[in-house]
């Protein structure tokens, strides 16, 4: 069981070496190598990786999602152990599944501000509400914000550096001076209330470390539950990374209603939100019905009939 332990880290320390952040994998491959280590088996089976992902059987996604890890790493490991079994792609097919956004009016957004700053103490408050209008405001991914550090920010210049980001990408955001003036605000608060944090990190948790994901995201959900914003559907409920879309579609929106050469733009966007590629952020034309009019709207007037 120690070598596959020690083939876990190898997996986990080349994969992360080519640019995946593999958050989920490292928490849960551990657990499932643990799984077998309580059952005394030498080598993934299928059997054995298939009563592992069904465990929570409440939720079949999710199932799909646990037994889809332990393919990728039985996959590495049966290159040094023909043994090995793989679990075939027909069992638990994950399927494609994606959550529809949830769009955000900017009537939320101020209650979600005004909602968390009201958090106590006074320093968890202006924390969650500076962080969450940092998300709204540029379209960083939650896990960016958290990973920010006060070196990361040129006030001087207007930048807000994101570093080794998914994929291994950095990238540098110009920031609106109002974002600017609430982040320069925050960082006086939080030295005032935390004069000695145990962390380089600009967000900072009441104990003065670096906020944990989990717990944002707890946090946010309690937020939204206790103003009253509600799943629209089963698949477009109310999440954090969802102020991300809302800043991608209103960013889109706002250009169609100018007369702007979107598809000239949308590099510029896809840069901005440090997407792979641009096709990435072509995904969001199909996320919002307006949206869509608009684009359509603007493929009718270029080709001259109904579309």
């Amino acid at each position: 069981m120690t070598s596959l332990r020690r083939a876990l880290r190898e997996y986990l320390a080349l994969r992360r070496s080519v640019g995946f952040k593999l958050e989920t994998a490292g928490q849960l491959l551990p657990k499932f190598v643990d799984y077998l280590a309580r059952r005394r088996a030498p080598r993934v089976t299928c059997e054995l990786a298939l009563a592992w992902a069904m465990l929570p059987r409440d939720k079949p996604r999710w199932c799909a999602v646990r037994l889809s890890l332990v393919r990728g790493f039985a996959r590495f490991l049966q290159a040094g152990d023909p043994r090995t079994e793989v679990p075939p792609l027909d069992l638990l097919p994950q399927g494609r599944w994606r959550a529809t956004p949830y769009l955000y009016s900017e009537a939320e957004i101020r209650q979600l501000l005004r909602a968390a700053a009201a958090l106590r103490p006074p320093l968890h408050g202006s924390t969650y509400s500076t962080f969450i209008g940092l998300l709204a405001s540029t379209g960083m991914r939650r896990g960016e914000a958290i990973a920010l550090d006060r070196e990361d920010i040129d006030w001087a210049q207007g930048l807000l550096l994101v570093r080794n980001s998914k994929f291994g990408k950095s990238r540098e955001l110009p920031l609106h001076p109002t974002t600017l003036d609430a982040l320069r605000t925050y960082a006086r608060v939080r030295d005032r209330r935390c004069p000695r944090p145990a962390t380089k990190s600009f967000f900072v948790s009441l104990a003065g470390t670096r906020l944990f994901r989990h717990r944002v995201h707890v946090i946010f959900h309690r937020l939204t539950r206790a103003l009253g914003i509600v799943p629209r559907a089963p698949r477009c409920r109310p999440r954090i990374h969802d102020l991300r879309h809302t800043f991608a579609i209103r960013t889109m929106l706002d250009w169609y209603r100018r007369g702007v050469d979107v598809e000239a733009k949308l590099p510029l966007l896809s840069t901005y939100l440090g997407h792979f590629d641009p096709g990435s952020t072509y995904w969001y034309l199909s996320a919002s019905p307006e949206l869509l009019s608009l684009a359509a709207r603007r493929l009718q007037r270029t080709w001259g009939k109904p579309s």
